[in-house]
């Protein structure tokens, strides 16, 4: 009967919302918590009975130390679970091709904006989910993070799974000069100091002195690729503090002495899309992966190189946002703003 196939829909539909928000919830919560569980874990370990498993696995993990830095431990099984689907849906999340890579090159892929926690740039790049395999064939994606987050015991290791490497000299060097072809290293370029000015309706991006992933490109002799997610911004709201405040004073102090900016945000709630909460909103993030930039191999590229490359790299990402802005929802009179 019609009733019964509109009942049974009905159900299928809200167990389908119900696993997305689950999905979402863990990685929020292993976003904010899973660092320091991980270490609380460990020191109660520690003072057990089972201390003899930590001495082990700290063996393991001194010989395993320069995993990061040499490719990361990446787990397809991982980057393909169920969750990740549900993980996408919730917003949703779509990654979109302009142009073919070649396989034969390598590519580092300039992500913008960070937004609060960079949720696109996992989803399309740390898992499978968006069919990164499928729409570029024979490219390997390495999303990189901060160093720091390599050193907590057992964390580390969530992270390797994920497909994660450090995002220091040493680990793009190798990545793009020792690792064979066909590798993209994804680095989130505006870093913690962009976070802070992560706001709706704002398109705020930390580039104009990060010059870095420039220098790395040029001595390697990897393509530039903008990429650029339209709606990161939007997911999840912050609370900004007065310029000169103790809470801004603190939330810069922060940033230096740890390498991340505590930025204090809301979305909705887990039930209820009336209250706040730490659930994000939902709201389509559509990842554009631009056109690739051509880059020589420089041993020694000299600062007028850098700075000659950089500015290609900004006109292109301009180029790319405002090729698509229209179609992802904002105004013709929508601009980026670099700082």
């Amino acid at each position: 009967p019609i009733e019964q196939r509109e009942e049974r829909r009905k159900h299928n539909g809200l167990y389908t919302e119900i696993l997305q928000i689950l999905s979402v919830l863990q990685w929020i919560l292993s976003f904010l918590l899973l660092g320091p569980v991980c270490i609380l874990l460990i020191t109660w370990i520690v003072y057990s009975q089972l201390w003899p498993l930590i001495a082990i696995y700290v063996i393991w993990m001194i010989s395993d130390w320069k995993t990061p830095e040499r490719g990361g431990r990446r787990s397809v099984w991982m980057s393909r679970w169920s969750m990740w689907k549900y993980f996408r849906d919730y917003f949703p999340i779509k990654l979109h091709k302009t142009v073919e890579l070649d396989p034969r090159h390598n590519y580092i892929f300039g992500y913008h904006p960070h937004g609060i926690m960079s949720i696109g740039a996992f989803c399309n790049f740390g898992t499978d989910s968006t069919g990164f395999s499928q729409v570029f064939p024979n490219l390997k994606p390495h999303l990189t993070t901060l160093s720091g987050n390599f050193k907590v015991p057992l964390y580390r290791d969530y992270l390797l799974a994920a497909g994660m490497c450090s995002v220091t000299h040493s680990s793009i060097d190798y990545l793009l000069s020792c690792h064979g072809s066909g590798n993209v290293v994804v680095i989130v370029v505006g870093g913690a100091a962009e976070a802070l000015n992560c706001s709706k309706n704002r398109h705020i991006l930390t580039l104009k002195k990060r010059k870095g992933f420039i220098k790395k490109a040029l001595t390697n002799g990897a393509f530039l690729v903008p990429v650029y997610s339209f709606g990161e911004n939007e997911v999840l709201r912050q609370y900004h503090f007065e310029p000169g405040s103790w809470k801004k004073s603190l939330q810069e102090l922060f940033q230096q002495w740890i390498g991340f900016a505590p930025c204090v945000f809301f979305g909705r709630g887990i039930f209820s899309s009336s209250s706040r909460g730490i659930m994000p909103l939902r709201r389509a993030i559509n990842t554009v992966v631009g056109k690739p930039i051509p880059v020589p191999r420089m041993k020694n590229p000299s600062e007028q190189q850098v700075d000659a490359y950089h500015t290609l790299y900004i006109d292109s990402l301009q180029q790319l946002f405002n090729a698509h802005k229209e179609r992802f929802g904002l105004q013709q009179t929508d601009s980026l703003l670099l700082v």
